[in-house]
């Protein structure tokens, strides 16, 4: 059961395709949220990837969860379905990553969470991260979603108009926060375009 403090779990990774800015990101914005508990698993690329893009070192990283699981042991609470869980978010998920929870490998503490996620119907939410994108991958996003996940790419909307980068960023965590029921004002939310009159 959750500490009675927080009402829901939810689970980030962070693996090691580019992108590490939508983990970290997306934990800051959960940190900041009431009645989440947070559970951080990165992969040995991911920290590398933490390290050389955003200059952050694990401490710094894990200070962001309430906590924080070695991605090497695969006897941690999240890798049991007996372990209530809201959601997973892998942000951003690496082909390789993408390919083993596909595959249902569950080789590592990350692949083996998300395939819980999967057995137990709970929502899965992958931040795909590659382009171009070859047949194996389109296949594997496709396995993927008849299992019940979601791929969600981290696509910039340029009808927003965003000024920069941080803002390009808050657009894809605001659209994984929608998909996993999290309330927040990240990003503005489309009202409909205003044609004038010819």
């Amino acid at each position: 059961m959750a500490d009675a403090a927080y009402t829901r779990r939810v689970i980030v990774a962070i693996s090691g395709a580019s992108g590490a800015v939508y983990g970290a990101r997306l934990l800051q914005v959960l940190q900041g949220q009431s009645g989440i508990e947070t559970h951080l698993v990165v992969s040995d690329a991911g920290w590398r990837n933490l390290q050389h893009e955003l200059d952050m070192d694990r401490a710094a990283v894990e200070a962001l969860a309430h906590r924080v699981h070695d991605v090497h042991n695969v006897g941690a609470a999240v890798a049991s379905g007996s372990f209530q869980c809201h959601a997973m978010v892998v942000a951003p998920c690496s082909m390789r990553t993408l390919a083993a929870i596909a595959h249902g490998l569950a080789d590592n503490l990350l692949t083996r969470a998300a395939d819980v996620a999967l057995k137990e119907r709970r929502r899965l939410v992958l931040m795909v991260r590659e382009s171009p994108l070859h047949l194996t991958h389109l296949r594997n996003m496709v396995a993927v979603t008849e299992m019940g996940g979601i791929i969600c790419p981290p696509l910039p909307a340029f009808y927003l108009r965003p000024q920069t980068v941080g803002e390009v960023v808050d657009y894809s965590v605001a659209r994984v926060l929608d998909l996993i029921d999290v309330q927040h004002d990240l990003a503005p939310r489309w009202q409909g375009l205003e044609l004038n009159a010819p």
